[in-house]
């Protein structure tokens, strides 16, 4: 018998009403069913045992799900609960007939690159992490500006100055660094994109690198104490002058079932008003 995980997001109020329909329809179809109460800050736990994992939410949801899945194959169908949208792309009014075609192996789906980052100190990895939109270096209050010497493959790139970083996929390119200024890539590509935060120089700005290198980022000394990184919105790590951070695409990708490129389009123009002109 095949087994689901339903991930249900606690701050949205349908969510688990939906996922006792959900729940009853799959055991008409001898699929046992386990559920996950995910409240935003929910410790990562490796879900291995599962066909396929369900989430009930917004996009961080997703991410949630992202990275307990990713190491171990198992695909995420995302129901849209929250604003956006980009990655829960199954809407409430379709997950009966998109659950009938995942289960008939008919559904489409796209694979998605993540992020692995190293933290580095004193030439010792003490934590890594993974994710599916961004890694943000900053200072951990506002108006501070922060440091940092940013290499390529060991190759210097550039010395920043600004309120922080962002590093991210193609499939994050359209949350905190789209805000921050930097491009909108195609989710299916494969790629790192570096967006700098209220940089000090006008000269900074984001660029996009190939997805088979490392980029580095040093931290250096500067007046700003309270430095830290938040890998996919989670909680806060804490750095210090002579951390290095290493960056680099996950050997695996996420496979995200009913992700299409008509999906993310139709996000963009319906979400974001990306549309080039007014309509008449």
């Amino acid at each position: 018998m095949k087994k689901v995980l339903i991930i249900i997001n606690t701050e949205k109020p349908e969510s688990l009403s939906l996922s006792q329909k959900i729940s009853a329809f799959l055991k008409e179809k001898e699929v046992e069913c386990e559920l996950l109460n995910f409240d935003g800050f929910n410790k990562n736990t490796p879900f291995l045992d599962y066909e396929f994992v369900i989430t009930l939410g917004g996009d961080g949801t997703v991410l949630f799900a992202a990275r307990n899945c990713v190491e171990y194959d198992v695909p995420v169908f995302p129901v849209n609960l929250g604003q956006f949208g980009f990655m829960a792309s199954v809407q409430q009014s379709e997950w009966q007939e998109s659950l009938e075609l995942l289960l008939q192996n008919k559904n489409e789906f796209q694979y998605r690159s993540m992020l692995k980052a190293q933290l580095i100190r004193d030439s010792k990895q003490i934590a890594e992490f993974i994710g599916l939109n961004d890694v943000v270096i900053s200072a951990k209050h506002t108006a501070r500006t922060v440091a940092m010497d940013v290499f390529f493959d060991d190759d210097r790139l550039c010395r920043l100055k600004s309120d922080g970083v962002i590093i991210c996929t193609p499939t994050g390119s359209t949350a905190y660094s789209a805000s921050a200024g930097g491009p909108i890539v195609d989710p299916v590509l494969d790629a790192i994109v570096m967006t700098p935060i209220n940089s000090f120089s006008l000269s900074s700005r984001p660029i996009v690198l190939r997805a088979d290198g490392v980029l580095s980022i040093n931290i250096q000394p500067c007046r700003t104490k309270e430095i830290c990184m938040i890998v996919d919105g989670q909680e806060p790590v804490s750095l210090m002058a002579g951390d290095k951070i290493e960056i680099k695409i996950n050997d695996k990708k996420i496979k995200l079932i009913c992700c299409t490129q008509e999906k993310f389009f139709n996000a963009l123009r319906s979400k974001l008003n990306w549309r080039g002109e007014p309509y008449a």
